[in-house]
This record gives C-alpha cells, structure tokens and sequence, in this order.
C-alpha cells in the first residue's frame, strides 16, 4: 500500500502545475481569516462579520467546512490532470509493463484521492482552531470539540468528490475536458432538480428525496450552507415574517449515500481500465 502511494507522490513531485494548485488550496482556506475583516454597510446597520459569531465554537466546524469545501476545485484539477497525465506521457502503460497490476494503479490513486482528503481535513483542523481560540467568546473544551461531525462531512465530501474526479479522468483522458465534463454534469443535476420541482411533483420536499441521491447533490448535502444560522440573520427573518426552518445537520444516511457513490466510482474506474485498450 505505502509502495503505491509512493509511486504517485513521486509523479506528482515532478508536476509543477500539481504543487501550485495544491499550495494555492491550502493558502486559500488560510484565507478564511481575511473574512474577519469585512465589514458590510446596510442603510443604517453596520457590522463586521467577525462580530456575528462566524468563528465562535462550536459554529466555526461548520461554518469553516462549508468555506473550504467551496475551494475543493483546485484539487479537483490536481486529481483530473494526474489521470490524464497519465495518458499523455504514458506513464500508465510504463507502470502496466512494470509489473503494475491495473487494480493497484486504481489504488495507488485512490490512496492518493484518500491522503488529499485527510491532509485537507487535519489542516482544516489547524486553521479552524487558531481562529477559534482567536476570536471565539466560548473556549470551553466541550463546546470546542462539539458540533465536529462537520469535519466528517467535509472529508467524506472531499473523498467522494475526488473519487469522482478520478473516475471521469479516466474516463476523458484529457484533463480540459474532463473537467468540462464535471460542469456539464453538475448543470444537468441543477436542469433535472428545476424539473421535478416546477414541473413533475410541484413539491420541494419530493424533489429533494430523489435529487439527494444525485452524485454532487449528495456531496453538497453534507455540509450545508450556514449563513441562515447566523443570529442577525434569524432576526431579520423573523422581523419580516419569515422563520427559517432548516436541517444543518451531517445524518448518517448522507454519509452512507456519498460512501455508496466513492465506491461505485473507484470500481467503474477499474472496470473501465480493465476493459480499455491501452
């Protein structure tokens, strides 16, 4: 296992595109803390979103998941391009001739799909609780730790969307289109969700049980947006009428759905692979 994933840590030592979208993701989420100083002018209201609470645990696990998930596309391309790399400068058939099976060149990337999710996860972790402590008002140990199943969610999110990236750089071949490829899919869940709400079932809630099974649908139903649950937020929904009742919650179900997919990703890709004519 530490053999494979050696192999692809060493061509991706070698990818100078690969080490400046992997360096740019993670200065990005440092980059959550410039969001302490934006400060917003509404008529008469005033306010610095630092001041509402967004880095306060336990509500920085969430609100920090759904940022740095935002930014998953800069490793996304990492993992297309080493799929297609892979074609272009034949690497894949050198690997084969080697002695390389086609199941342990799936996993020695999807290990590598794996250790990008868990990186990404520990350094989420990091930045998270440096601003934590910085501008927290609650530091207490069992408010800090509470509410982590967040970073559960972001890193099965992580592992599945990179699964599928994965399997549609194999499928593609060219790394361009591949990743037009996962637009086009993307757009097409959002046509088919509008359709079965507006025009099919009429009904949000009937939708949303058949779009949850969706591939990035499910992905995004992980870590849902947390704004509403900002406290200035509930306030003027409330002044206006208006009650936000929403689930923000990581369920077991959603997890087990995104699980379903990565495995079904990973086993196309090796189907894929073994059927193809390299």
């Amino acid at each position: 296992m530490f053999r494979l994933l050696d192999i692809e840590l060493h061509k991706l030592k070698y990818s100078r595109s690969a080490k400046i979208l992997t360096i740019t993701y993670f200065i990005l989420i440092t980059f959550i803390a410039l969001i302490a100083s934006i400060e917003f002018d509404l008529g008469q209201i005033h306010f610095r979103l630092a001041d509402q609470g967004i880095f306060n645990f336990p509500f920085i696990w969430h609100f920090n998941s759904y940022i740095a998930a935002l930014l998953k596309l800069f490793l996304a391309i990492v993992i297309v391009s080493m799929m297609s790399n892979e074609y272009s400068n034949r690497t894949l058939k050198q690997n084969l001739i080697d002695g390389l099976s086609k199941k342990e060149f799936v996993l020695s990337k999807f290990l590598t799909v794996v250790l990008f999710s868990i990186i990404s996860t520990l350094f989420l972790i990091v930045v998270s609780l440096i601003l934590g402590y910085s501008f927290s008002d609650y530091t207490e140990f069992s408010i800090v730790f509470s509410d982590m199943e967040y970073l559960l969610g972001y890193f099965i999110k992580l592992l599945g969307f990179f699964s599928f990236c994965m399997f549609i750089g194999i499928l593609i071949k060219r790394s361009a289109f591949a990743l037009g490829f996962l637009f086009i899919w993307w757009v097409l869940e959002n046509i088919v969700n509008g359709i079965l709400t507006w025009r099919i079932f009429r009904d949000s809630d009937i939708a949303d049980n058949i779009v949850q099974f969706f591939p990035l649908a499910s992905m995004s139903n992980l870590v849902v947006e947390p704004f509403s649950r900002l406290n200035f937020i509930q306030t003027a929904a409330s002044q206006i009428g208006s009650e936000l009742d929403k689930d923000y919650g990581v369920h077991w179900y959603q997890l087990l759905i995104v699980l379903v997919w990565t495995f079904l990703f990973v086993f196309l890709s090796y189907k894929l692979l073994k059927i193809r004519d390299l």
